[in-house]
């Protein structure tokens, strides 16, 4: 795996799942494992077979995180990128026909739940990094080049 950038809320929340995961999850699911186990036969047991594959899912999730945080890259907001579209930018765009969008630049990781999260490595994200407010955008897309006019520009979310 190659270097995976975060947003520091993003790495905030995936940590925050990881302990729960950890601390919580993981000692109950494995508590009721062991109490389903006591009661005898395995074979037609489902609380043990049901709780067993959540506990293998867990645990598959547990190690997934781990070695995403050992080569994952917490990315801090600096002033500097004021006025700029960049990682971790909140993007608005307007088209010539008066449609808007607006979604976040953050990276693989945090794009999962979120319909207002675009990846890094999208064609939009790549269009618009280093981008200012009123600069033009081009993107390819199957229906072919489509052009958006950035209108607004925040590191901070709007929607709070």
């Amino acid at each position: 795996m190659n270097r995976k950038l975060l947003t520091a809320e993003g790495y905030q929340r995936l940590q925050d799942e990881l302990n729960h995961l950890v601390r919580k999850e993981r000692p109950e699911i494995t508590s009721i494992v062991s109490w389903a186990a006591s009661l005898g036969d395995r074979s037609e047991n489902a609380d043990y077979h049901y709780n067993k594959r959540k506990l293998r899912e867990i645990d598959r999730r547990i190690r997934y995180l781990t070695k995403l945080f050992e080569i994952a890259h917490k990315v801090e907001y600096s002033p500097e990128q004021d006025g700029k579209a960049y990682f971790g930018a909140w993007v608005a765009l307007e088209n010539d026909d008066g449609e808007t969008i607006q979604f976040r630049i953050v990276g693989d990781e945090e794009i999962y739940g979120r319909k207002d999260y675009i990846s890094l490595q999208s064609p939009m994200a790549k269009a618009c990094l280093g981008k200012s407010i009123d600069d033009e955008v081009q993107v390819l897309t199957p229906s072919g080049k489509k052009n958006w006019y950035i209108i607004g520009i925040s590191y901070s979310d709007p929607s709070a």
